[in-house]
């Protein structure tokens, strides 16, 4: 069973990294495609264009904040043998269910490890 939380904490490790690198970069490619787009916009049309920026900003922090940073702390924990870390991964994964294809099959086993793991009554206490 120690095997497969290695493997969960690493994969929440790693996707965490990649949302975090794939929000700044859209936040980043928006910010700055966006005021070209909106000089070739008609007048009236320009107001959507000065919410948007933020919107899509605020977005990606979202994300950042209450996905991204979790999902490494919690991966990093979890390799830790820290007992919280498999509930925090848990949480995370039911989000993940929704993120087909891939952070469907990651909820999927982590809600099995989760499952497993306290079946067998192996969690470490620290």
């Amino acid at each position: 069973m120690e095997s497969h939380k290695r493997v969960v904490g690493i994969l929440y490790i790693v996707t965490g990294v990649l949302q975090f690198i794939v929000m700044l970069l859209v936040s980043v490619l928006i910010s700055s495609l966006i005021p070209f787009i909106a000089d070739n916009a008609e007048e009236n049309a320009r107001w959507v264009f000065d919410w948007l920026v933020p919107f899509i900003n605020i977005i990606a922090a979202i994300v950042i904040i209450f996905f991204s940073i979790p999902s490494v702390v919690g991966g990093a924990a979890l390799l830790q043998g820290k007992s919280w870390a498999l509930t925090l991964l848990l949480i995370l994964g039911c989000f993940k269910l929704f993120s087909f294809p891939i952070g469907t099959a990651i909820g999927i086993y982590t809600i099995w490890v989760y499952a497993e793991d306290k079946k067998l009554g192996t969690t470490k206490t620290v």
